[in-house]
């Protein structure tokens, strides 16, 4: 029988009535394994994965291969993004394999969950050098069956591969990064036509993005801001951003961002929210503009669940074509549109009688003319106008539980990128959605990972508990409302005694008593989403700066030890370590203080929060006694910032226009040291 009808995924809902009788993951599954005697079978996909789809059409819906399914192996079915823990783990014994990995992920187990073989995607008649399915079916089952000494060898194997790829390294003296040497050799690794690492496929890679433009634009290195801003610029021409509705998909197929992967992902959005907000704010660029813009209205519209948190993706395939909603062919937009309007938008949108993809078109503006001012003004209605049309058609599946990880990286984007560009309804959608979160989502002390109707998955992983943290502190910067430091420090302190390694000092995914698993994750790279450690090394460091308290400080300063440790052999797979040392570094602290201090906070907002720390002190009591700005406390009067960086602060700037100004000179020295 298949058991996936009371799950709560939507990704396992969507293979609740395979023939396949399909178990989600529990003990109950091995149990069932150990019992008659058969390996287990494990499938891990996601709700938006095309290739997920496509095998369970052409091999799980099809009744001969169930029934082989049902009666060689006890069949568990995975979503990756309910199971973080479960995908991770197994993916790597994959590629311990030499395997490159993907998904879906079909790895085969014993009964104790111990893998011993496994691939990606199999398809139903052997092609692309691929063994077809059944083929793969058969001979792993008599594999099991007549040769038991090799299965536990190849689980042996594996697994001893699995404890020394998640034994993470600590070294005797402190690694210190060279950030300008770093930043540079990521900038010759990138594109610099298209942006993005050279090759395809292209994915965003924000945390790379990040670090170039934090480098380029704090030393104004032309060669790593013109990467990191060249790579923003053509995402956002390119057919990867949904140039009608906003809001870019997980990566493109080609080397120059024209042909996405339909996919939108929550945790790609809010990461490029967040670059497109500092672009913008920085430079003033009409198109990084555009492109915040656009995520957070495609977030508004499409994204927003009734709890006020956000959805977690949005799949590739429509009426079971991938891109389907997305693409026009010319005949249809002339069909549509007037004559002026479809030439206009023809012109400026890369719209040929035979298209630009399979003889359809996906609007982009990589190679196409800029508009003058009323042009502009016509495409944009053109483009409302499309919009309002494309909405008729049968949507893309919607993958609506609620991750806390994902939300979190939401919430802080659009509470900081409230602040760099002036939205204040960008900060009230970030509000509501941590509420939810904060909230509904509460496990003890700590966080769930997954909620969708009514239904927690939980206890959360490291991420969930880093990205809250940090949306956390982007809205007490914001608000100065005490709960969110509040909840910060709770929920940092919770990682410290579940998470935290003893041996390592740093986090695992999962809590230290986790015994489900042949090993406990404990990855420190960045993925598509930024480590867990990364985030919390940064987080850890606003928190102290912000409390002061000696307690805060010391776990501030080991686990940034002990992070940059686990960076030091590939730091180019740690860009989210090497912006939290950047914070470290090149720290600045805002301390706002005196009876005014709206306004104040409101120009502190609007610098690039990558290196600042903003406090409010409205009398010496709010500082440390040992704080450079604690003495100076009582001259701020109606209002006054004073910017402190290395055991010092700048004289008091009363006015926010010059706010800016003070904190540019306080960088020029560290810049100078450090780059």
């Amino acid at each position: 029988m298949n058991r996936l009808e009371a799950a709560a995924s939507p990704y396992l809902l969507q293979h609740k009535d395979n023939p396949v009788h399909w178990w989600e993951w529990s003990e109950d599954a091995f149990a069932e394994a150990r019992r008659s005697g058969r390996p287990v079978l494990l499938s891990i996909g996601y709700a938006a994965c095309h290739w997920c789809h496509v095998m369970a059409h052409e091999s799980f819906e099809n009744h001969a291969t169930a029934a082989l399914m049902n009666e060689l192996f006890v069949n568990i079915k995975v979503d990756r993004e309910e199971r973080p823990d479960i995908d991770h783990v197994y993916m790597s014994a994959l590629h311990s394999l030499g395997e490159q990995g993907g998904w879906p992920l079909t790895m085969f187990l014993t009964a104790d969950g111990e893998p011993f073989w496994g691939g990606t995607y199999f398809p139903p008649q052997a092609r692309y050098g691929r063994p077809s399915f059944s083929t793969v079916l058969h001979q792993i089952a008599a594999i099991h069956a007549q040769d038991p000494q090799r299965i536990a060898k190849n689980a042996e194997a594996i697994k001893a591969a699995l404890i020394r790829s998640e034994a993470a390294t600590s070294g005797e003296q402190r690694y210190e990064p060279d950030l300008g040497e770093i930043a540079r050799q990521v900038a010759q690794a990138f594109d610099p036509h298209h942006g993005g690492l050279r090759g395809a496929p292209k994915f965003p890679n924000p945390g790379l993005v990040e670090l170039l433009w934090r480098h380029g634009s704090r030393t104004g290195d032309q060669l790593t801001l013109q990467r990191a801003t060249r790579s923003l610029e053509r995402m956002a021409r390119g057919g990867i951003y949904d140039h009608l509705g906003g809001g870019f998909a997980r990566y493109s197929v080609d080397e120059r961002w024209l042909v996405p992967h339909f996919e939108k992902m929550l945790y790609d959005n809010a990461q490029l929210l967040s670059l497109y907000a500092l672009e913008a704010a920085r430079s003033g660029d009409t198109i990084a503009r555009t492109a915040a813009d656009g995520i957070v209205a495609w977030l508004a519209r499409e994204m927003l669940l009734p709890e006020g948190a956000f959805a977690a993706s949005l799949d590739a395939d429509s009426e079971g074509v991938e891109g389907k909603y997305y693409v026009w062919t010319a005949r249809e937009l002339r069909d549509l549109l007037p004559p002026e309007d479809a030439a206009l938008f023809a012109r400026h949108y890369d719209v040929t009688p035979h298209g630009n993809w399979e003889e359809v078109t996906i609007p982009n503006r990589l190679e196409t003319p800029e508009p003058d001012a009323a042009e502009a003004a016509e495409l944009a209605r053109i483009r409302e106008t499309l919009l309002a049309i494309r909405s008729q058609r049968i949507p893309p599946g919607r993958d609506d539980k609620i991750l806390a990880d994902w939300n979190g990286l939401m919430i802080a984007a659009l509470a900081r990128a409230a602040g760099l560009l002036a939205k204040p309804q960008w900060l009230a959608l970030a509000q509501r959605a941590y509420d939810f979160v904060a909230e509904s989502m509460a496990d003890g002390d700590g966080l769930a990972h997954s909620y969708r109707a009514g239904r927690l998955i939980k206890p959360g992983f490291a991420l969930d508990h880093a990205a809250m943290i940090d949306a956390a502190l982007a809205l007490h910067d914001a608000t100065s409302e005490p709960r969110y430091l509040e909840h910060a420090r709770r929920w940092s302190n919770h990682l410290w005694r579940h998470y935290r390694s003893t041996e390592t000092g740093l986090l695992g995914m999962t809590r230290n008593d986790s015994s489900s698993l042949p090993v406990i994750p404990r990855p420190s790279h960045d993925d598509a989403v930024p480590n867990a450690i990364g985030i919390h090394a940064s987080n850890l460091l606003r928190l102290a700066a912000k409390t002061g308290e000696a307690n805060d400080r010391s776990h501030a300063e080991s686990f940034l030890d002990a992070a940059l440790a686990a960076a030091a052999r590939a730091p180019m797979a740690h860009g989210s370590m090497l912006n939290a040392y950047d914070v470290a570094r090149n720290g600045v602290e805002i301390v706002i203080a005196g009876r005014e201090r709206g306004a104040l906070r409101e120009a502190a907002l609007k610098l690039p929060y990558t290196t600042t720390i903003i406090i409010e002190a409205p009398d010496a009591a709010s500082l440390p006694a040992d704080h450079p700005a604690a003495a100076m406390i009582e001259r701020a009067g109606d209002g006054a910032v004073f910017v402190c960086f290395a055991g010092r602060c700048l004289p008091p700037v009363t006015e926010p226009n010059r706010l800016a100004a003070a904190v540019l000179s306080s960088a020029e020295p560290a810049v100078r040291s450090n780059d």
